[in-house]
């Protein structure tokens, strides 16, 4: 009879021990430790260029270009198509660097990075001959397409509007993904932005 009484103040001391006690702290919110990537800004930078279409002519004339005499010939054609530019920043000029709640990115203008035929427009219809124009060949619609693409690629690279478009993508879609980690890690990056076409003075810094 004495050892269950001794066994049963024993539980009831330990249950009260238990009652007593401090609450347990719950665990601290988890958040990972990750930051803005550079390889993955540069992924980013990559992804921002887009295509844009350009109505092209190729054009050729060559006075003279065979006969003799009276019976001379000129060689005339164009061909029409659409050509695709390529627009985006070179990744190479860029710069990314992450310190602390600091995100430092240089960001280059953007520039033409490819000029290319959309071969969907290139049908028999695109191709023009004079009706009194000498032999057409191969080497003489390359050089017009050569030329044709020079003027289009020329004509892109100097539209500041297009370019400045660009390089606008490329920093909304970074300003994105900085914003967007900041948000899983709970940390609130500051963003300095340089452009290096443009004078010190225009740097600015965003939240």
């Amino acid at each position: 009879m004495k050892k269950i009484i001794a066994i049963a103040a024993a539980l009831t001391a330990l249950l009260c021990t238990g009652c007593s006690s401090e609450p347990t702290e719950p665990a601290a919110e988890f958040k990972p430790n990750i930051a803005p990537q550079q390889a993955q800004m540069k992924n980013i930078c990559e992804l921002a260029a887009f295509d844009c279409y350009y109505h092209n002519v190729a054009k050729y004339y060559e006075k003279d270009a065979e006969g003799a005499l009276f019976w001379k010939k000129d060689r005339r054609f164009w061909i029409e198509y659409s050509g695709i530019v390529t627009i985006g920043i070179d990744v190479s000029k860029a710069d990314f660097t992450v310190s602390g709640d600091s995100v430092k990115i240089t960001l280059p203008p953007a520039e033409v990075q490819s000029c290319r035929v959309d071969p969907e427009t290139l049908t028999t219809d695109a191709f023009i001959i004079d009706t009194e124009s000498a032999a057409v060949e191969a080497a003489h619609q390359t050089a017009a397409f050569n030329e044709a693409q020079a003027n289009m690629e020329k004509a892109a690279s100097e539209d500041t509007v297009l370019l400045e478009n660009a390089r606008s993508r490329a920093k909304q879609l970074l300003e994105g993904y900085v914003n967007n980690v900041g948000e899983i890690v709970g940390v609130d990056y500051k963003i300095q932005w340089v452009f290096p076409d443009k004078p010190q003075n225009t740097v600015s810094t965003e939240g």
